[in-house]
Parts: structure tokens; sequence; C-alpha cells
């Protein structure tokens, strides 16, 4: 049987035992443990859903805003690439829309979202890019799972950030020997072959973040 067919096959029959608003309600709480920010929009831009990271997001009032239930980029130029690229996705077309500012920089993938059948409005979902290669959330439970010492920890998210064995060493205020030996105990740790491949598993690590509203959307 096509794998994807039996993926199918097994959620029906699991819808069977439990209500369609019970699994949506899963899903849901799902989204908002999601490191990256997930909005369902029409295409127009009308906000439908939104999980927490987007939230938080929206929050910053920085790259993106909500302005009368619209979602928006803030900078008036990039909107209006927003806006189009949210329009293409009504026919089917995907796009990416680079947004920037504030010394910040915020990529957002349009996503037509297709049905089996026809809904009115139709929507779109605009995935957020995630605010860092190294979740802290992630981190944590990578440096549990493999041993990694609270010092260890600390020179790993500096690496994640892209810097330097120096550049982490100054930071810490200890010397680049210390964070040397830090790194070749990780890399026995977690058989990795070198830092690359050791900030390597932390960036494909599953996107998870933390599930503590701080911000509110107003």
């Amino acid at each position: 049987m096509d794998g994807a067919l039996e993926v199918d096959n097994a959620v029906r029959q699991g819808l069977g035992q439990r209500s369609l608003e019970s699994a949506a309600g899963s899903l849901a709480m799902l989204m908002d443990e999601l490191a990256y920010g997930v909005l369902i929009t029409t295409p127009k831009g009308r906000l439908l859903q939104a999980n927490l990271a987007a939230r938080r997001e929206i929050a910053r009032h920085g790259l993106l805003t909500l302005h009368e239930g619209q979602v928006q980029a803030v900078d008036a130029a990039q909107a209006r690439l927003l806006a189009q690229a949210m329009a293409k996705a009504e026919s089917g077309r995907r796009g990416l829309v680079a947004l920037r500012g504030e010394g910040r920089r915020l990529s957002v993938a349009v996503l037509p979202l297709r049905t089996e059948r026809p809904v009115d409005p139709p929507t779109v979902a605009l995935l957020l890019s995630r605010p860092s290669v190294c979740d802290p959330v992630m981190l944590c439970f990578f440096a549990r799972a493999h041993g990694l010492t609270p010092s260890e920890e600390q020179v790993l998210a500096i690496l994640c950030q892209g810097h330097s064995a120096p550049e982490a060493a100054l930071q810490l205020k200890v010397a680049v020997s210390t964070v040397r030996s830090h790194v070749r105990s990780m890399c026995a740790k977690t058989h990795s072959n070198g830092v690359r491949a050791l900030v390597g598993q932390v960036a494909v690590l599953p996107p998870i973040g933390t599930c503590q509203m701080q911000d509110a959307v107003h």
C-alpha cells in the first residue's frame, strides 16, 4: 500500500473513534507548540486563525501587524508584496516574501490551502520563519538527551548563533582552549565529527517553542 494512502486510511479510522471537533482541537493545540508562526487568512488577508508564535510576532508590531482584522506588513512597500502573494495564492500559486526592518528579517511563505470541497472564502496559509536556528526549548531537550553539561549547553547555544569558538570564549570569559574542550566533549557525546555537524543536528530538531503566552495581540 502506498505510504500516503496508508496514512489517510489510518486517519479516517481514527476519526471514526473521535469527533472531527476533537481532532481539530488537538491540531490547534499542536500548532501552539510550534516555534514558528502559522496564520490562516483569506486571500484578502483577513485573519482567520493564528498560532501562538504568530500572535507573538504580530504583537511586536515590528514587521507584521493586524489592521482592522487584516494581516499586513508594517512597511507599505512590503505590505503590497505580501498582499500580491496572498492574491496569487488564491489561484494556487505559492510564494515567498522577505520582510525587513528594525535590524530583523522575517521570511513569509504564502501557501494556498486546497480542500476536497470548495470553501468560501478560500484560505491561505502564511508560514513565518523561525526566529533562530537554535530554539531554546529544543536546545535544552537536546542537551539533556545527550548528557551535555550546563557549560557545554552554553557553548552550543553560542555556536548555534553562528559564532566561532574564540567568540564563544570571549562571551563566556573563558579560555579558547576551554571552549574547544567543551566542543570535543559534545562531539563525542553526540557522535558529531565537528562543529558544523553538531550545529546541524540542532538545526534539524523538531521546531518546538515555548508554550507560555507572554504577549497578546491588540
